[in-house]
C-alpha cells in the first residue's frame, strides 16, 4: 500500500522508552488512555447490541489505532467485523488486522464515510483487491458518485450506503425530497448495471450532540433517525418493484449519543411509553422495521472514550455513564501562576497544553444566556488535587478548575465557582478531559496506555498505542 503504517518496530520502541514510567516522568503535554475504562466501554455496546439483535459498525476515525479497534469488535468474537473510515489512510493501516480476521473466518466490511471523491478511488481500489468482493462500502449523497464508479470501476462492485440527512446538515441528502428519489432511482438503476450493490441507508445524528435533558430526549433524536430511514429505505423497496431481497436493507443510524442510550437497560421496552419521546415509541418503530425485513445497525466512534460533550448529553443515566467514564485525558503542566487575575479576584494558570493539544471545538452552548453553560475548552479531573467534578447537571453547574482560555500551545486554566479555589502549584501535572476526544487525540502520535485497575499503579503507563496520521 502506498501509505506509511506503524510498525510493531516502531511500537516495540516507544514500549521499551516508557513503559514502567509513570505520569509524573513523561514529557508533557501527553494524551493518556485508561485501558480500563476503554474497555468498559467497548463492552457496553457490544452487549447491548447483541443482546437486541441490532448489527454493530464501529468508527475508528476517533483513535485511528489497531488496538482500539481490537476491543471494539471483540477481539476472540466470530461475529460480522463491520468498521467505518473517515479517512483512506485508516482503511489502509487496518488493513493487516481485517486479513488476520479474515484469516479466522470472520467477514469483513470497510465503510469509507466521506461522500465518495474521484480521488479516493485508486487507493480504495487496492484496498478491495487486497481483501476480496464484499470487503467495501462507499457512502453516496449525489448521483454524479455513482457515475465514477462507472468510469473508475472497483476490482469488484462495492456496496454502498445512500447518506440520510435527518436534520444534521453536514452532508446527505433529506429524506421525501425530489434529490433524495433521484439519488434511490440512479442508485437501482447503477445495481441494475452491475457497477454496485445497494446495502442500505445511512444517517448521523450530529446534532443529538445538542440533547441535554437524559435518556428520553436522546430517544428522541433516534426515533427521527429511524423514522428518517425508514421512509427512504420503503422507497427503495418501491423503486426496485418489491424485490424481496430489498428486504434486507440495512438502517445504519447512530452518533454516540443515539448509539450508547441503547444501552440503557430496557430502553426499548413497553415501560418507557409513559414518556412522549421515551423508548417505549422507538421501541415499537424498531419491531416494526424488523418485522418488515430491515436489518438494523447502530454506528458509533467516540463512545470508547467520551469526553466532555458526551458527558454533556446525559445520553445514559449516572449508572452507565458520569465523568468516571471518560477514559481520556490531556498530561500538561503549570507553568505559570497568576494569582488575583481572573474573575472576582481568582487565580488563572498557564498550562502547556493549548488548542494544539486540546482543539478548539466549544460543547454545545446550550444555555438560556449564551456562554451561561459550560464555554470552557476542557476540564481538570481529580488527579492529584481534590477538584470537584461534574455532575448530573453539567454542563449548566460546573465548578472548579477548566480550561478557560486557549492559544496555540497556551492553556489558562480559570476557577468558577463559589467555593474557595483548589490550590495549584508551579511545576505540578494535571489532566484535562477534553471536550472533543477525536480533535485532542489528533494532535499526538501516540497514546500512552495505564490501567486503573492496577491499585497503587493507576498512573504506570502499561502500553503504547501508535496513532495513524495522515489522510
Amino acid at each position: 500500500m502506498a501509505a506509511p503504517k506503524p510498525s510493531s518496530e516502531l511500537k516495540e520502541q516507544l514500549r521499551a522508552k516508557f513503559l514502567g514510567k509513570t505520569l509524573n516522568e513523561v514529557p508533557t503535554p501527553s494524551v493518556i488512555l485508561d485501558l480500563a475504562k476503554v474497555e468498559v466501554n467497548c463492552e457496553r455496546m457490544l452487549e447491548a447490541t447483541e443482546r437486541l439483535g441490532l448489527l454493530w459498525r464501529a468508527h475508528i476515525k476517533s483513535h485511528k489505532t489497531t488496538e482500539l479497534t481490537r476491543l471494539q469488535v471483540g477481539d476472540t468474537l466470530t461475529t460480522p467485523v463491520s468498521l467505518i473510515v473517515s479517512t483512506i489512510i485508516e482503511a489502509e493501516n487496518i488493513l493487516p488486522l481485517l486479513q488476520e480476521y479474515q484469516s479466522h473466518g470472520r467477514s469483513v466490511n470497510v465503510l469509507f464515510s466521506f461522500p465518495l471523491f474521484p480521488s479516493a478511488l485508486p487507493r480504495l481500489a487496492t484496498f478491495m483487491h487486497t481483501l476480496g468482493p464484499n470487503t467495501l462500502s462507499l457512502m453516496i449523497d449525489h448521483p454524479s458518485q455513482l457515475t465514477t464508479l462507472t468510469t473508475h470501476p472497483l476490482p469488484h462492485p462495492p456496496q454502498i450506503f445512500l447518506k440520510i440527512d435527518t436534520s444534521y446538515g453536514r452532508a446527505g441528502v433529506p429524506p421525501h425530497t425530489p434529490a433524495c428519489s433521484a439519488l434511490i432511482a440512479a442508485a437501482l438503476e447503477a445495481e441494475g448495471r452491475g457497477v454496485c450493490s445497494l446495502l442500505g441507508v445511512y444517517s448521523h445524528a450530529g446534532h443529538s450532540y445538542a440533547a441535554r435533558e437524559g435518556v428520553q430526549d436522546v430517544l428522541g433524536y433516534l426515533t427521527d433517525e429511524f423514522r428518517g430511514l425508514a421512509g427512504v429505505a420503503r422507497e427503495i423497496v418501491a423503486g426496485a418493484g418489491g424485490e424481496k431481497k430489498k428486504k434486507g436493507l440495512v438502517l445504519s443510524v447512530g452518533a454516540t449519543p443515539t448509539a450508547t442510550v441503547v444501552q440503557q437497560e430496557g430502553v426499548f421496552s413497553s415501560e418507557a411509553s409513559s414518556s412522549s419521546s421515551g423508548g417505549g415509541e422507538v421501541g415499537r418503530l424498531v419491531e416494526e422495521l424488523k418485522g418488515e425485513g430491515f436489518a438494523l445497525e447502530v454506528h458509533a466512534g467516540v463512545y470508547p472514550t467520551l469526553d466532555m460533550q458526551q458527558l454533556a448529553t446525559h445520553a445514559r443515566d449516572a449508572s452507565l455513564m458520569t465523568a468516571d467514564d471518560i477514559a481520556i485525558s490531556v498530561l500538561a503542566e503549570v507553568a505559570s501562576l497568576y494569582p488575583d487575575r481572573g474573575a472576582n479576584g481568582t487565580t488563572e494558570a498557564l498550562i502547556n497544553a493549548g488548542t494544539l493539544a486540546l482543539g478548539r471545538e466549544p460543547v454545545t452552548d446550550k444555555g438560556k444566556v449564551p456562554g451561561q453553560d459550560y464555554a470552557g475548552w476542557g476540564f481538570i479531573m481529580p488527579w492529584g488535587l481534590d477538584n470537584p467534578v461534574p455532575g448530573p447537571d453539567f454542563p449548566r453547574v460546573h465548578d472548579g478548575w477548566r480550561v478557560g482560555r486557549i492559544s496555540q500551545e497556551h492553556g489558562i486554566l480559570t476557577w468558577q465557582g463559589n467555593g474557595d479555589e483548589v490550590p495549584l502549584q508551579y511545576g505540578q501535572r494535571v489532566r484535562v478531559w477534553p471536550n472533543h476526544s477525536c480533535i485532542a487525540g489528533s494532535g499526538f502520535d501516540w497514546y500512552l496506555i495505564v490501567d486503573s485497575r492496577n491499585k497503587g499503579r493507576e498512573s504506570e503507563v502499561v502500553d503504547v498505542w501508535p496513532r495513524w496520521r495522515g489522510w
